[in-house]
């Protein structure tokens, strides 16, 4: 029941950022909170970092997100530690909350804007941050069973 919430509150949070983005934030407008960060509102019509953006339908998109997700949901149902199974749902939060934006939008909505002198870093939300968070667990998590198996 824990994980149903927590996979509830990171999609409504992502979801809900993105609305007060689209409400607040003129398209392709940047507001600087630091010299490093930006806000932004980005219409994202492809995928990671507006890769292959108009060479896939959003319809296209949406049915592989979908596979993507079953996929990474039948790993959490035979995740191996309640680690791993934590870090599947994290990916699997931000993955359907960009696939829920897509769905209503057409694209998903991009906001956070890391730059800093010469170096850009591509915009993103809250739901490529699970989606990030969820992967560097994994890989953790299994960097400890390398390390446990040697040991």
């Amino acid at each position: 029941m824990i994980k149903f919430f927590i996979f509830f509150v990171l999609v409504v949070f992502d979801l809900l950022s993105k609305k007060i983005v689209f409400d607040s934030i003129d398209l392709h407008t940047f507001i600087s909170l630091t010299f490093f960060l930006d806000l932004t509102h980005i219409h994202n019509f492809g995928v990671s970092f507006g890769l292959f953006s108009g060479l896939i339908s959003p319809r296209l998109l949406i049915i592989l997100g979908l596979l993507v997700v079953g996929f990474i949901f039948y790993l959490m149902k035979s995740a191996s530690d309640t680690f791993e199974e934590w870090s599947l749902l994290i990916i699997i939060s931000g993955a359907l909350s960009n696939i829920i934006d897509r769905i209503f939008n057409g694209y998903v909505i991009d906001f956070i804007y890391f730059h800093y002198k010469d170096f850009f870093w591509p915009t993103f939300n809250f739901a490529d941050i699970y989606i990030t968070i969820g992967i560097i667990m994994i890989v953790i998590n299994i960097l400890r069973k390398i390390i446990n198996s040697i040991s």
